[in-house]
């Protein structure tokens, strides 16, 4: 069946809240657009976005830099 012609969902991108078409012809969903995508990824880079949870305890570096 075409996509035409089929039944899709409409789910809202989550940067910008736009409607966008759940097909398989829409590259970058859930996103709109890729500029929408980069702009979730700097948010996760910059720590704007997080999964809550316990914080990771780190491991002590030993004398010669690495861990453990």
């Amino acid at each position: 069946m075409p996509e035409s012609a089929a039944v899709y969902k409409i789910v809202k991108c989550p940067t910008c809240r736009k409607p966008v078409p759940w097909l398989p012809s829409q590259r970058y969903r859930p996103f709109c657009s890729e500029r929408c995508k980069l702009i979730d990824l700097g948010e996760w880079a910059n720590e704007g976005h997080v999964i809550p949870g316990e914080p990771l305890q780190e491991e002590p570096a030993t004398d010669d830099g690495t861990c453990g």
